[in-house]
């Protein structure tokens, strides 16, 4: 496995969204230093990914009169060091990568995407393989080449190392090979590069929708159980004030504000946010523990 470096963690650039000025005026606790800064991990494509989450953004200006600066960060571990060093006000984590924010910079969940009945919306990890492959289990993936997401991710990294792991393999057991997102080790597989692919639920439903992912020339070997959405976090030292201020204008965005960035995230039909806390997520804490991950491993 490639071992995560700093190094990478830079923020992109970042997208300075529709809102009021960061003039002294507008300098409050709820508006700090006259703008929030929202960064969102890289779970799909850029093009895809950053109008939908401008949209989120753009509405969260508007409700709490406030410039809200969106950033698509680098990779998980750019947004977990992004938010300790406080150069993130709040962020969209993955769920693991919430349980290393909220070790490092006490990140605190407090909304995630609900459905059109207001409950609050999971999704899968998953190994592909071809539909004509020998290989029948994850058992039998024993010396074949297989295309991981991102080190620190849920489903494209943790998830299906743990389903190695209760096959009774070893990871040097099986090429793992990191594509660098979601979207690549999907075309990692789609493209013949590796014998098998990590592909969750969302980015199936993305591929499916804009023609890049056939399932009937594909066969799913193993499932994980449903994983909670991922959830919007505050950075735990902010002002109270500003805390309350960001969950309470979350939760009163209606569903077209959060349904772009939803559908992304295989939310269908989309309903508005809906409020989590740690106790939501306490089966990613037990992942991490059950794998022996730290800090260091995002």
């Amino acid at each position: 496995m490639r071992t995560p470096t700093f190094a990478a963690a830079a923020l992109s650039a970042a997208l300075v969204l529709a809102g009021c000025g960061a003039s002294a005026e507008h300098t409050s606790p709820t508006c700090p230093n006259g703008e929030v800064r929202f960064g969102v991990e890289p779970f799909e494509a850029p093009e895809k990914l950053t109008p939908a989450a401008k949209v989120l953004a753009d509405a969260l200006s508007e409700r709490l009169s406030c410039s809200v600066e969106l950033s698509i960060t680098e990779d998980y571990s750019a947004e977990v060091l992004a938010m300790e060093n406080g150069r993130l006000d709040i962020a969209l984590f993955g769920p693991l990568g919430y349980v290393f924010a909220s070790k490092r910079a006490k990140a605190e969940a407090i909304v995630s995407f609900g459905d059109a009945r207001g409950t609050l919306s999971t999704y899968t990890a998953g190994i592909w393989v071809p539909a004509d492959s020998p290989v029948a289990s994850v058992e039998q993936l024993r010396g074949h080449s297989l295309a991981l997401g991102s080190v620190g991710s849920t489903s494209g990294d943790a998830l299906p190392r743990k389903a190695i792991a209760d096959a009774g393999l070893n990871e040097t057991d099986v090429r793992i090979d990191y594509a660098g997102g979601h979207p690549e080790a999907l075309l990692a597989l789609t493209n013949g590069k590796v014998d098998a692919a990590q592909i969750n639920s969302q980015q199936q439903a993305s591929a499916t929708a804009a023609g890049t992912f056939d399932a009937s020339r594909y066969r799913q070997l193993w499932k994980s159980e449903p994983i909670p959405n991922d959830p919007i976090t505050v950075r735990g030292d902010m002002d109270p004030a500003f805390k309350q201020a960001v969950r309470d204008a979350l939760l009163t965005l209606p569903p077209k504000a959060v349904g772009e960035i939803g559908a992304l995230l295989d939310v269908s039909p989309p309903g508005g946010l809906v409020p989590v806390d740690e106790k939501t997520y306490q089966p990613l804490f037990d992942l991490a523990t059950t794998l022996g991950l730290t800090e260091g491993d995002v």
